[in-house]
C-alpha cells in the first residue's frame, strides 16, 4: 500500500518525494506496524482552521490534523498539514522550516501509530519519538 503526497497549495510542492515515502514507511515497520494507504496533504491555515471546526468542533489554528482509517494493525490515515503553521513555528522556534515540515508530518503518523499528546508525559514520549524518527531520515 502506499504513501501519498498531495498539495493543495499550488506554490509549495514537496522535495523529496521519494525520500519522504521511504522514511515513512520505515517509520510504520520500526513501530512494528503495516502501511496501508496514508495520505499527506498540505493546505493553508485556512483550510486545516475550516476541517478543525467542522470535524473537531476546535476553533483555533493547528499545524496538523490527523483522520485515523487504520484497520487492526494496518495503519491508514490523511494527515493534514498547514504549510502557514510551519513557516511560522520555524520562524518561532529559530529552526529550518524544512525540519518543521518533517517533525509535524512526522507526529501527524504518531497519532495514526496511536500516540497520543494531551499529557506532558504523552507530549514528552511524542516528541522523542519525533526526534528519534529525524535522525532516521538523515540516515536514508
Amino acid at each position: 500500500m502506499p504513501v501519498y503526497l498531495h498539495s493543495e497549495i499550488t506554490t509549495y510542492s514537496f522535495k523529496n518525494k521519494n525520500v519522504i515515502k521511504d522514511w515513512l514507511k520505515t517509520v510504520i515497520q520500526l513501530e512494528n506496524k503495516v502501511l496501508g494507504d496514508i495520505n499527506v496533504i498540505v493546505v493553508s491555515d485556512e483550510e486545516l482552521w475550516k476541517l478543525n471546526k467542522k470535524f473537531l468542533k476546535h476553533d483555533y489554528l493547528t499545524d496538523v490534523i490527523t483522520f485515523n482509517y487504520n484497520n487492526n494493525e494496518v495503519i491508514s490515515g490523511d494527515i493534514y498539514i498547514s504549510i502557514d503553521r510551519i513557516k511560522e513555528n520555524a520562524k518561532l522556534l529559530k529552526d529550518n522550516p524544512e525540519t518543521e515540515f518533517y517533525r509535524v508530518i512526522v507526529h501527524g503518523l504518531l497519532h495514526l501509530l496511536g500516540y497520543n499528546d494531551k499529557t506532558s508525559d504523552q507530549k514528552e514520549q511524542i516528541r522523542s519519538k519525533e526526534d528519534s524518527y529525524l535522525q532516521i531520515l538523515k540516515l536514508i
